[in-house]
């Protein structure tokens, strides 16, 4: 065999974006000032992102991660995750006497708001996600009486209207925008007068990780995402790497879990992560297959992303004080 073909070059195309979006970084942030701010403990309802590493050294800085409200002792502070909450959650915090920081996204408000407004008008509201997210537990719990959920395409034989002529679909932010679209186009054909958000309920941190991966999908033999098992957006890079043309795609919360295995036959990895992914966990990866040959790194630049929120606005108030006010201790 000639040489110079016996090994085609190996490299390693990066996307970008990639990690952490705007709205993650914000909740991040929530609970390490508030834990800068007003001491350890405070508690979190929820994972505050889906991500292993992130939950784990929040925990380590003092953070308390809990299922439900109730399970945070009276005078404390808990924090809302990313995901949002449904209004019956900030009832029971106020009833158990908690002092609250609400770190739910605002691009996921903007849903819940949308719900708020078409529920008011007396729509029935579509909502296109997946059963038993925290996201879509939320924005349900906005508008139960009003709110259908639509779980994929295969869902939609399903749905019952009341009115086919007030009609409107939302959906939960960290979808595959392909797949929603999906979903929006077969509702359609059930009910012509279907009405879309006045704005795309998908966020842009989804749609920008979404189209770098189908970009470097078509050239990859493999593509890598890191991120955790319950992350929606995470998943759903798996499954657009896939769509666009990779050989295989593989979902990892570390560079340890990756299969030697999976890089025989392959010349090209594509390497990205979801949008509640630290960086530190690409660079284990990109270390770990620059060990193994793929040294060579590509960036695939999709967007560029400036968008900064500012933090919740509890942070900037005594928040100790007021949660001891609550249960009527001295707040010195």
């Amino acid at each position: 065999m000639d040489r110079m073909t016996a090994t085609p070059a190996r490299k390693v195309l990066l996307a970008a974006p990639r990690g952490y979006c705007a709205g993650v970084d914000r909740a991040v942030i929530a609970v390490e000032k508030a834990l800068e701010q007003y001491g350890a403990p405070v508690y979190v309802r929820h994972e505050i992102v889906h991500n292993k590493y992130v939950v784990k050294t929040l925990e380590k800085k003092g953070a308390i991660f809990v299922d439900e409200t109730a399970e945070v002792p009276e005078g404390n502070i808990v924090i809302f995750s990313a995901h949002g909450v449904a209004p019956v959650v900030h009832e029971e915090a106020e009833r158990g006497k908690l002092a609250t920081i609400d770190a739910t996204c605002p691009l996921v408000t903007k849903v819940h708001k949308e719900a708020v407004r078409f529920a008011n008008d007396d729509y029935d509201i579509l909502l296109i996600g997946h059963e038993g997210h925290e996201e879509v537990i939320g924005t349900s719990g906005e508008a139960p009486d009003h709110i259908t959920l639509v779980d994929g395409p295969e869902d939609v034989a399903n749905v019952e209207v009341r009115d086919p002529e007030k009609v409107v679909w939302l959906s939960q932010t960290t979808l595959s925008v392909d797949e929603t679209m999906e979903t929006v186009g077969a509702l359609k054909q059930r009910f012509p007068l279907l009405q879309s958000p006045p704005s795309d309920d998908i966020c842009y941190a989804t749609q920008n990780r979404q189209v770098a991966v189908k970009q470097m999908g078509a050239e990859a033999d493999l593509v890598i995402v890191v991120g955790s098992r319950n992350s929606s957006n995470s998943k759903r890079l798996v499954e657009v790497a896939l769509g666009a043309g990779a050989q295989a795609s593989y979902l990892v919360d570390y560079a340890e879990e990756i299969d030697e295995t999976w890089l025989e036959g392959v010349s090209t990895v594509g390497v990205t992560s979801g949008a509640s992914v630290p960086e530190i966990l690409v660079e284990g990866v990109l270390e770990w297959l620059a060990q193994r040959g793929f040294g060579d790194v590509e960036t695939v630049t999709a967007a560029e992303e400036h968008i900064a929120f500012s933090l919740p606005k509890e942070l900037r108030r005594d928040l100790r004080a007021e949660a001891a006010a609550l249960t009527g201790d001295s707040a010195g």
